[in-house]
C-alpha cells in the first residue's frame, strides 16, 4: 500500500512540474526549435551591430590627406656648416622664396665685413641668403651636391645690432626687409644672380620705433606696405613707395597694447590684424585704420602665438594651459569670449609655432628644440580640429622657413615644405609634405588656385580704402593665367547669364571671347614685366632656368639629364592636352556648320 501511494505522489508532482515554466519535458523538436531562435536572436543583433557602426565611425573620417607624410631631404641636400644664430628670440629666423633662402646668422667670430679675406673693415651684424637651385662660383660657396657653405661668402650687412627678423616680400623675390635691435627696419634689394659681395646699403630705412624691433609682416595683397612692431609695444604701418631713402614717419601707428606684442597675423585680403601679446591676449584689429574690435582673454589658454585660418573665420592660438601645458585654441572670429576647442599637447617648454595652408585646409604645429611637427585638418564643423599624423626627427630645431605654394614641386605632389634651422649641427634641412599618389600626372584636386606673386591693390589704392582678394594663379605647369577670385567669380557669372538664352554656336563663341580675353591679358602682362628691373626670367617650379650654371662633374650631368627628362615629359602631356583641346573645338565648329543649313531649311 506504502508502495503504491509513494508512485502516486511522484506522478502528482509531475503532472505539476509540466505547468511551471521551464520546468517542462522538453523534447529534441523542442530544442531545435529554441537553437533556431537562438540563432535568429544572433543574426539580429550582428545585424543591428553593423548598421550602427556603418553609421556612425568617427574613427575612420574621409579625408584624401590621410596618409600625408615627412620627406627629409637626403644630406646632399641640406645646406651644410651655416652659423646659425643663438638669440633667444622667439621667431622663425628663417625666410624662403622660390628664389632665396635667408637665415639670420651668429655674429660671434662670422659678423664681419671683408674687403678682402685677410682685411677686416668693419663689424656689422648680418643674415645670409643663399640662392637656391643653383650652383654658386667655387670661390664663394658651393652648393650644389655637396651642400657645404663657404663661411667667408657675402652677407647682408648692414645693421648695428642683432637681426631678430627677416621676411621677404611675397611681390618680389628679390626684397627682403630685416628688423634688429637697432630699432631699425631695413629693406634690402638682392641681385637676382644672388649675393656675390657684400651689401651694406639697403635700398630703404625706417626709423620710428624707440625700442629694438621684434617682428616684421608684409601686407597679403597690398604692394609695399610693411607692418612692424617693437618693444616699444607699438605697431607701425610704413609705406616703402615713398622717394625718399631714409622714412622716419609711418603711416599709422597702432597702440593698444600694454605689453610687447608677440606674433602678427592677416586674413586673406588683409583686411583684419590679429595680435597675441605678452599679457596672454588675443586682440583683432582693423588692419587699415588700426581699430580694436575684439579682445580675448581666456584665464584656461595663454596665448602666445596667434595665426588666422585664411577665410574660415577662425583664429588658433598656441601657448600654455593653468598648468604650464602646451596647449593649442580654436576661436571663433565673430566672438573671441570664449574659445571653441582646446587641446592639451605636452609638458614640452618650447614655443609652438603654429602653420596654416589655406588651400588644403591644413595645419601644422613644429615646437622651438622639438624634432616633430605635427599636423592636423580643420574643418569648418565639430570637432573643428582631427589630428593626421606627425613626422620626426631625431635633431631638434630651432626655427623654421616655409616655401610659397609657388615654389612646390607639384609632379611630386608636395603641399608644404619646411626648412629646418638644426643648430647642433649648423644644418639646413628641407623636409617636405607629400600625399601619396601612384600617378605622376598633375593633381588637380591637391592643388586648388593659390595665392599668386602678383599685388592685387597698391600702396596707394589700398591705404584710400580699396581692399581685394588676392590674385589667384594655377600651379600646372604651363599655366600663368592670374586672376582675382573675386574678379573671376563675376567675370564668369556675367558671361554665363548672357549665354543662357544662346544655343551651342554661342556657347563655342563665348568660348574663344574668354580664349582671346585671357591670351591679350597674358600679352599685356609678358610686355608689363619685360621693363623694368624687376622683370628677372621665369621660373620652372622655383628653378632659374636661364642662370643654370653648365655641368661640371658626372654627377650633375646626370642630375641635369633627369631634370630635363622631366621637363620633356611634362611639355609632352601638355602637347597631348592641347591637342584633345583642339579636337573637340573641331568637333564643335563642325557640328555648328552642320546644323546651320538644317535650321535654314
Amino acid at each position: 500500500m506504502e508502495a503504491y501511494l509513494i508512485v502516486y505522489e511522484v506522478r502528482k508532482a509531475l503532472v505539476r512540474s509540466a505547468h511551471i515554466p521551464g520546468c517542462q519535458r522538453r523534447t529534441a523538436s523542442d530544442l531545435g526549435a529554441e537553437k533556431e531562435k537562438e540563432s535568429e536572436v544572433k543574426v539580429c543583433h550582428k545585424k543591428s551591430h553593423l548598421s550602427a557602426t556603418m553609421t556612425w565611425r568617427p574613427q575612420y573620417r574621409s579625408s584624401k590627406f590621410r596618409h600625408v607624410f615627412g620627406k627629409a631631404a637626403p644630406k646632399e641636400g641640406c645646406f651644410d656648416g651655416v652659423p646659425i644664430t643663438r638669440s633667444v628670440q622667439d621667431n622663425n629666423f628663417c625666410a624662403v622664396n622660390p628664389r632665396f633662402l635667408a637665415i639670420i646668422t651668429e655674429c660671434a667670430g662670422a659678423g664681419y665685413s671683408w674687403s678682402s679675406l685677410s682685411t677686416m673693415v668693419a663689424k656689422r651684424k648680418n643674415f645670409d641668403v643663399i640662392r637656391l637651385n643653383n650652383f654658386w662660383p667655387s670661390k664663394l660657396a658651393y652648393l650644389g651636391l655637396t651642400g657645404k657653405v663657404d663661411p667667408h661668402h657675402p652677407r647682408v650687412s648692414g645693421h648695428k645690432g642683432n637681426v631678430l627678423d627677416v621676411k621677404w616680400n611675397p611681390f618680389n623675390d628679390c626684397c627682403i626687409a630685416s628688423c634688429s635691435e637697432d630699432t631699425t627696419v631695413k629693406v634690402w634689394e638682392i641681385p637676382p644672380h644672388g649675393v656675390f659681395k657684400n651689401i651694406t646699403t639697403p635700398w630703404k630705412e625706417l626709423q620710428g620705433h624707440s625700442r629694438r624691433v621684434g617682428l616684421i609682416e608684409w601686407h597679403p595683397t597690398a604692394n609695399n606696405i610693411l607692418f612692424s612692431t617693437a618693444y616699444d609695444y607699438q605697431i607701425m604701418i610704413w609705406n616703402l613707395d615713398c622717394p625718399e631713402q631714409v622714412i622716419k614717419n609711418p603711416v599709422r601707428t597702432i597702440s593698444h597694447h600694454p605689453d610687447v606684442v608677440l606674433s602678427m597675423s592677416f586674413n586673406t585680403d588683409g583686411t583684419l590684424l590679429a595680435t597675441s601679446c605678452k599679457d596672454r591676449k588675443v586682440r583683432l584689429l582693423e588692419a587699415r585704420s588700426g581699430n580694436l574690435l575684439q579682445e580675448g582673454n581666456c584665464k584656461a589658454h595663454k596665448a602666445h602665438k596667434a595665426l588666422i585660418l585664411g577665410n574660415m573665420k577662425m583664429l588658433v592660438t598656441s601657448g600654455t594651459s593653468r598648468w604650464n601645458d602646451r596647449q593649442i585654441a580654436l576661436w571663433d572670429l565673430d566672438d573671441l569670449s570664449v574659445p571653441l576647442l582646446q587641446e592639451n599637447l605636452d609638458s614640452s617648454s618650447g614655443v609652438l609655432f603654429p602653420f596654416y595652408d589655406p588651400d588644403t585646409h591644413m595645419l601644422y604645429l613644429a615646437g622651438k628644440g622639438d624634432g616633430n611637427i605635427r599636423y592636423y585638418e580643420i574643418s569648418s564643423e565639430k570637432p573643428y580640429l582631427h589630428y593626421l599624423t606627425e613626422s620626426r626627427s631625431s635633431v631638434p630645431q630651432k626655427g623654421m622657413g616655409v616655401m610659397p605654394k609657388r615654389g612646390l614641386d607639384v609632379s611630386s605632389c608636395e603641399v608644404f615644405r619646411f626648412y629646418r634651422l638644426v643648430t647642433i649641427k649648423s644644418l639646413i634641412e628641407p623636409l617636405s609634405m607629400i600625399v601619396p599618389r601612384r600617378s605622376e600626372s598633375y593633381q588637380e584636386d591637391i592643388y586648388p588656385m593659390t595665392a599668386s606673386n602678383k599685388p592685387a591693390v597698391t600702396a596707394e589704392e589700398w591705404l584710400s580704402g580699396i581692399d581685394k582678394g588676392p590674385l589667384l594663379m594655377s600651379l600646372k605647369p604651363g599655366s600663368h593665367v592670374e586672376e582675382s577670385f573675386t574678379d573671376l567669380s563675376k567675370a564668369l557669372g556675367n558671361s554665363l547669364d548672357s549665354s543662357r538664352t544662346q544655343s551651342r554656336p554661342g556657347m563655342l563663341q563665348l568660348s574663344y571671347n574668354i580664349q582671346d580675353q585671357l591670351t591679350t591679358k597674358e600679352r599685356n602682362e609678358d610686355s608689363a614685366n619685360s621693363e623694368g628691373y624687376s622683370s628677372w626670367l621665369p621660373l620652372s617650379n622655383g628653378e632659374d632656368l636661364a642662370f643654370c650654371s653648365p655641368p661640371k662633374t658626372e654627377n650633375e650631368l646626370r642630375l641635369k639629364f633627369h631634370k630635363q627628362q622631366e621637363e620633356i615629359r611634362r611639355l609632352r602631356e601638355l602637347l597631348n592636352q592641347r591637342d584633345v583641346r583642339i579636337k573637340q573645338l573641331e568637333l564643335e565648329i563642325k557640328n555648328t556648320k552642320n546644323s546651320q543649313p538644317s535650321s535654314s531649311l
